[in-house]
């Protein structure tokens, strides 16, 4: 087998751009090297999720994860594997000194979605999100880059909220496209404390209660997007543009949400597409307001 690893990145560059994620234009931010091992981390996310959402049982489902994680072992031990993506992560794990434990806790909170699609407690969900969100920016930060003398200890709760607040953005967003797919993320505490009856978000009686629902999610949101901040005065340069950017877009969404109340039940909260780029790139310019 030739391996090329400008092919690999190549294969990389083009799941980002076929995917019209919103992290396509914060990526453009960073220096070419480190632009090659943020679209691996993006497509090696992309993968793991895929297997997941499939059309395969869950059966086949789980094997095709449980092979994707043996050969990402493998590749972090140098050994040669037939996926590019896997061997363009490995490449980026050793440059930029990556936690193995940050990849494979990704895979591991793309599993749950194989068993759970319910979630009893709060902080049981919020343990998710850690798992496929918090993990990325986890592993990301390392490759975006941080100032001379930032401690691991001081960056790493804000990169964890930075994730948590994404990945909130997207559950509440989501909700009736995930209800769809039979899972609903958000907790059985949550629809209790607000008086609600996750029944009634499945049959789409959205009564005044998810008004108290939403407010309160949208509230949990803002407190991580508060504390993320924070790692913006950490970073790099070309770190710090690209997490402005990618602040700036998910706090816009966030916004969006909390505009719409408890129509988010309803339906997919949708924001100009031209609006997001716009958003991201004057966060660059202006900063974090």
């Amino acid at each position: 087998m030739i391996v090329s690893q400008h092919a690999d990145a190549e294969v990389c560059r083009s799941i980002l751009k076929k995917s019209g994620s919103s992290f396509a234009l914060p990526l453009r931010f960073l220096t070419p090297e480190k632009r090659r091992g943020s679209n691996a981390l993006y497509a090696f996310c992309r993968l793991a999720d895929d297997i997941v959402d499939g059309d395969d049982r869950v059966s086949e489902k789980t094997r095709l994860l449980l092979e994707f994680e043996v050969m990402l072992k493998d590749a972090l031990h140098g050994k040669l594997v037939h996926e590019p993506v896997l061997r363009s992560i490995a490449t980026a794990a050793i440059r930029y000194s990556i936690p193995h434990e940050h990849l494979f806790h990704i895979i591991e909170g793309v599993r749950c979605d194989l068993t759970q699609s319910r979630y009893e407690t709060t902080e049981s969900l919020i343990q998710y999100c850690r798992l496929v969100a918090s993990a990325v920016g986890l592993a990301a930060v390392p490759i975006w880059g941080l100032r001379p003398g930032v401690s691991l200890e001081e960056w790493t709760p804000s990169a964890d909220a930075c994730g948590l607040a994404f990945q909130w953005t997207n559950i509440l967003r989501d909700i009736v496209e995930d209800r769809e797919r039979g899972r609903v993320y958000l907790s059985a505490e949550s629809f209790y404390v607000s008086g609600c009856d996750v029944e009634d978000l499945l049959a789409g009686r959205i009564g005044s209660c998810f008004d108290n629902l939403a407010a309160m999610e949208v509230s949990r949101a803002r407190s991580w997007f508060s504390e993320a901040m924070h790692l913006d005065s950490m970073l790099s340069v070309d770190g710090k543009r690209v997490f402005r950017a990618m602040f700036g877009v998910y706090r816009e969404l966030l916004r969006s949400v909390e505009s719409a109340g408890s129509s988010i039940f309803l339906q997919r909260v949708q924001t100009p597409k031209w609006r997001l780029p716009c958003i991201g790139v004057y966060s660059v310019l202006v900063g974090l307001r």
